[in-house]
């Protein structure tokens, strides 16, 4: 686990003194080690954070044994050592060190570009071909590594994180105003986009390779076509064929040359994850988990439980708002551009919890996407009934008449008629604006980015999931959504960023590529099952630990949010969306915000918080960044 940075130049657009800038900039990703590579067109930085082979001879940038190449690469690939073995039969060489750097390499010295389908792990990486004067760059499968990138025709340049991409005085930064239309719904900026016009995301299952004047692009494996016509059906095959996987990926992910945690929220994923290490490990597991003053959002207590049935040696951390506050300002440093999962706070502070005992952790992100635990999903089979489809309009003006809690629900049965309906529902479950809101939130000056084309790649999803290789029910359509989407973009990015910070790599078993696989293509019907969801994943976790541990509603990681915007976090409300910054920066009208903080703040609809929290975001943003 690393930070890379680098340059590709025929016009000496970029200098050295900039590229240590972008590496130094990323030290935190990499404390361990830093090192640069640089000739007349090339300029690669990396920062190391020594995870496995912890001597000098497995530091970056690495050069391959013929000399010809040279690699900078953030992430781990867990299955190196049998790629390594069929590279020594193939290649007859003998590696220098016992890092899965080294081999990534030289596969790719042998095989080429296809040498990242043999990749069973989580990366970004740029390799420089010396004798052709191309650079080589690919991200993994499902977007776990970050990778953004400046690319203007002639001139490429790339970063793990977008504040070291900063540092290049010659990349403009616009901003691109599409972006802050789909931040402003979804909560987080979909790849490839950036809160810059000039930078981009490298979509996930993606390589470029760069030569002068040229960009060529490929798209080697997406979650779409990972959907084939047949699916399994048979319980007791799915269970093995799963019990099988988790426990080949939770065994690929706990190897390390440092010590190694789990993280643990006593849920269904989080305790599955760990009852594994616990099984494969040799050594007690250590597990961490994060609580909260108020007893609402305090799941503490349900990690302590499990850990001590499955014996862990077990850590956690209480929050208060104080520990929040006191994150307000660094997280947005960590995360460089618009980004509103407030569940960030207390990632970050479960992070710096961990690494006072580890340098790896083990996450249970994807588990939700992957077997139907999401509530949203419920949602998309509701609003894809005809009876519901045919009188939405109705219903939701009775709902919204109505006094009683379910008003909240009104929202969403106001989506668009389009195949916008998977944004709309991420978007309503998280309490986000819909795009309706949007055209009266945004002012006159947005004019010129309303409209079906700020979702162009919504857009685009909605007609490629019309056309798999099988018809998808309304729920998994939801979900594969979200893998394409929510996953990527604010739930991977939040771990990466979070963990990062404090130099802590968070590995995620459930997003091996070959679970992926066989979950996309599980009966529906074993994903939820007589109203149980992730009934497959239950299945399997209690043969580890008794169901009645989990007998509870899903909570999921939040933070109390509403209650402290009300009381010790109202300041953020009054600095950052008062009269004066609203109409210094005429995004949104000032009028809608101040109904909106009303609303909110005489507790007529206390849901609103989100929304007010996607503001303040986007406004604290815009001031740091002096835009």
């Amino acid at each position: 686990m690393c930070g890379i940075a680098g340059y590709y130049s025929f016009s000496n657009k970029f200098s050295e003194d900039e590229l240590h800038d972008m590496t130094n900039s990323i030290a935190h990703r990499g404390p361990d080690a830093c090192g640069y590579f640089k000739d007349e067109t090339i300029g690669l930085g990396h920062r190391r954070l020594s995870i496995i082979d912890l001597s000098e001879n497995a530091n970056q940038p690495m050069h391959s044994l013929d000399g010809r190449y040279v690699m900078v690469y953030n992430g781990e690939v867990y299955n190196y050592r049998e790629i390594s073995t069929e590279l020594k039969q193939n290649k007859k060489i003998d590696f220098r060190t016992s890092s899965d750097s080294e081999v990534i390499l030289e596969a790719y010295a042998w095989y080429g570009p296809d040498f990242v389908q043999k990749l069973n792990g989580m990366f970004a990486i740029a390799i420089y071909d010396k004798e052709k004067k191309e650079l080589f760059v690919c991200r993994d499968r499902i977007g776990i590594k970050p990778f953004y990138y400046f690319w203007d025709g002639a001139n490429f340049a790339f970063a793990s994180e977008l504040k070291a991409l900063k540092k290049l005085a010659a990349i403009p930064l616009e901003i691109n105003k599409n972006a802050i239309y789909q931040f402003l719904h979804l909560g987080f900026i979909p790849t490839p986009q950036s809160i810059y016009k000039s930078i981009k995301k490298l979509e996930s299952g993606s390589w470029l390779k760069i030569s002068k004047n040229n960009c060529e692009t490929h798209k080697y494996w997406s979650v779409n076509k990972q959907v084939s016509e047949k699916i399994i059906t048979s319980e007791k095959e799915a269970l093995v064929k799963l019990s099988d996987l988790l426990m080949s990926s939770v065994q690929y992910q706990i190897k390390s040359d440092v010590p190694f945690g789990v993280f643990l929220s006593g849920g269904i994923d989080s305790s599955l994850i760990t009852a594994n290490a616990v099984n494969i490990s040799g050594v007690k597991v250590n597990t961490f988990s994060i609580g909260f003053e108020e007893n609402r959002f305090n799941e503490s207590i349900y990690a302590k439980a499990v850990a001590n049935y499955l014996g862990t040696n077990h850590h956690e951390f209480i929050v208060s708002y104080k520990d929040a506050i006191d994150l307000i300002e660094p997280i947005f440093d960590t995360y460089s551009e618009p980004f509103a999962d407030s569940s960030a706070i207390p990632t970050l502070l479960v992070s710096k919890l961990a690494k006072q005992h580890v340098t790896v952790t083990l996450s249970g992100e994807g588990g939700d996407e992957l077997f139907l635990g999401y509530g949203a999903y419920k949602w998309a089979q509701r609003l894809n009934q005809p009876l519901v489809k045919a009188f939405r309009q109705p219903i939701s003006s009775i709902l919204s008449n109505s006094k009683t809690r379910f008003s909240r629900h009104a929202d969403y049965f106001k989506y668009p008629n389009n195949i916008l309906q998977y944004s709309h529902i991420l978007s309503q479950e998280q309490y986000y604006f819909s795009l309706q809101d949007l055209d009266h939130l945004l002012t006159e000056d947005f004019s010129n980015t309303k409209g079906s084309k700020n979702a162009e790649s919504l857009n685009n999803f909605g007609i490629e999931i019309n056309h798999l290789s099988r018809n998808l029910d309304a729920m998994e359509k939801q979900a594969v959504f979200d893998l394409n989407f929510y996953l990527q973009d604010d739930l991977l990015t939040k771990v990466d960023r979070a963990s990062m910070h404090f130099s802590l790599e968070t590995r995620v078993p459930f997003l091996d590529h070959r679970i992926i696989e066989f979950a996309l293509n599980l009966s529906p019907d074993l994903k939820y099952k007589n109203g149980v969801t992730k009934y497959l994943l239950k299945e399997i976790l209690y043969q580890y630990v008794p169901a009645k541990f989990f007998d509870r509603p899903k909570q999921g990681f939040a933070i109390p949010l509403e209650k402290w915007l009300n009381k010790e976090l109202l300041f953020l409300i009054e600095d950052f969306l008062s009269e004066k910054v609203i109409k210094q920066f005429n995004y949104v009208d000032y009028k809608y915000v101040k109904k909106l903080k009303e609303d909110f703040l005489k507790h007529k609809q206390s849901y609103l918080y989100n929304r007010l929290w996607l503001l303040i975001v986007l406004h604290k943003w815009l001031i740091k960044n002096e835009v």
